[in-house]
């Protein structure tokens, strides 16, 4: 009996003991006792929308306003509640590109121009300037920095649902730093494999893979011996297929793709899709129908999630520094904030669980010249923003020191340079193909160094607020959702 009482008194503080006897002991009573089993995740509820608007700068961002609904009107970006600005240059660069930009907002962390989610100290390229790739494939040594983890890793890790929609390839460098990492942005059949679940280069953080993939780019998953980019020869929609991906090709088969939960893939062209101007509604959906099906299928599943969406291709068209295409694609972006923002209404009523985040990588030099009359919207006969300067006075064509119109919109640097000016034909303004001009010839228009714009609604929200660094925006969403 005394021996009984000892033990109890040795054990009573760790273990709930109902009999002791005479071969008791603090060994024996360890190892009798069950190991708990792991704890399943928890379903978390909350929900994450990041809109990018790529190289949608705030002359962008308000040409498109007047060139879809006049001075006067609103976007949907400009009915968000909460703005603040955003600082976006680079570890290594004051005017950043877009791997290291939207690295920033998915890890916290600046990074050197052209790196993908990678630490601060990654080189994009050797010591005689050649970049980490060659044909796609990245030739990043060991030892040259780590792989950072994103937002979107963390949030699969947490039980949540993910999902990338694009215009661009969806290996391009802003999906890609949400999943990726890889020392050069080029190398986009590393960045592909990435996606596949249980391939050669898998990114194993991503789980049983991201749920929704909809976008460009089938020639990074092809292989080269019919007609993609991929020497290695692997087709990886097929592997994706293996996978348990449903897949689509085209605007058919994307319309029958399930929203019950099933993974899904969609690669609609080999390339980037198509500027919104240009696009087949019968072959090639628009951002916001994609939009829409990735919220629908990821909402199926029951459980928070996270979703990032790109207006890829108003960068691309400001490149090239034509305006009426960049402005379309801005238009075609705010037109998926909205249906994302009545969609997340529906599904959880008044945001209370969702944060949208709206904003943009970098700048562009796009700027709006002169001190021009209003316009009014752009529609046919009135070429609005695109057209020359009208005086507000009087409404005669303002003109340069030699007596020539200019344009509204113009470009700091880019192809459309014109060493000597002369008369503008006004009636070229309101075609898709009429190029800006600019002041500095290059051939391919730079991107700006300017603060961006950023809009927020819904959970947390308010913190987004006056002058934010990129890399700050992924602490504040994580601080939104109680995420560790």
């Amino acid at each position: 009996m005394k021996r009984n009482v000892l033990c109890r008194m040795m054990l009573g503080a760790i273990f709930a003991v109902t009999g002791c006897n005479d071969s008791d002991s603090i060994s024996s009573a360890q190892s009798e006792t069950p190991t708990p089993a792991p704890a399943p995740l928890a379903v978390p509820t909350k929900n994450v929308l990041f809109f990018l608007g790529d190289g949608m700068g705030i002359a962008t961002l308000t040409a498109a306003r007047i060139y879809s609904v006049g001075e006067e009107g609103e976007l949907t970006i400009d009915t968000l509640p909460e703005t603040a600005f955003v600082h976006t240059y680079s570890n290594d660069a004051q005017v950043t590109d877009s791997a290291p930009s939207m690295s920033a907002y998915m890890t916290g962390l600046k990074t050197n121009n052209e790196v993908i989610s990678m630490s601060p100290d990654t080189k994009a390229t050797n010591p005689q300037g050649k970049p980490y790739q060659v044909n796609f494939d990245s030739t990043c040594p060991p030892g040259n920095g780590q792989a950072v983890e994103t937002l979107l890793e963390q949030m699969k890790a947490a039980n949540y649902g993910t999902g990338i929609v694009t215009t661009t390839r969806v290996t391009h460098a802003t999906p890609a730093a949400t999943y990726a990492h890889v020392c050069h942005r080029d190398a986009e059949n590393t960045i592909a494999a990435a996606l596949v679940p249980g391939g050669q280069g898998f990114n194993t953080k991503l789980g049983d893979g991201i749920d929704v993939i909809l976008g460009g780019g089938a020639s990074y998953f092809t292989p080269a011996t019919a007609g993609g980019t991929r020497g290695d020869q692997r087709n990886l929609i097929a592997e994706l297929q293996a996978a348990n991906y449903r897949y689509a090709a085209n605007k058919q088969q994307f319309e029958q793709l399930p929203v019950d939960g099933s993974k899904l893939v969609a690669l609609f062209t080999p390339n980037h899709m198509s500027y919104d101007l240009d696009r087949d509604p019968a072959q090639e959906p628009s951002l916001a129908e994609m939009t829409e099906k990735a919220i629908d299928a990821l909402a199926a599943k029951q459980k928070g999630f996270f979703l990032m969406v790109e207006g890829g291709r108003i960068d691309h068209a400001l490149h090239a520094t034509n305006a009426r295409r960049a402005l379309q694609d801005t238009v075609a972006f705010d037109e998926a904030i909205k249906m994302a923002l009545d969609k997340m209404q529906q599904i959880d009523p008044g945001l209370q669980n969702t944060l949208i985040v709206v904003t943009a990588d970098h700048d562009h030099t796009l700027q709006m010249n002169g001190y021009a009359q209003r316009t009014g919207k752009t529609q046919e006969g009135n070429p609005g923003v695109l057209g020359v300067v009208k005086n507000y006075v009087n409404g005669a064509n303002s003109t340069d020191v030699d007596g020539n119109p200019y344009t509204i919109i113009g470009f700091g640097n880019g192809p459309a340079h014109q060493a000597t000016r002369g008369p503008i034909d006004e009636s070229a303004l309101e075609s898709a193909d009429f190029l800006q001009e600019s002041v500095i010839p290059l051939k391919s228009e730079t991107h700006g160094g300017g603060d961006v714009f950023l809009a927020a609604q819904g959970l947390g929200a308010e913190q987004f607020s006056g002058t934010l660094n990129n890399d700050r925006v992924f602490s504040l969403i994580k601080q939104a959702i109680d995420l560790p």
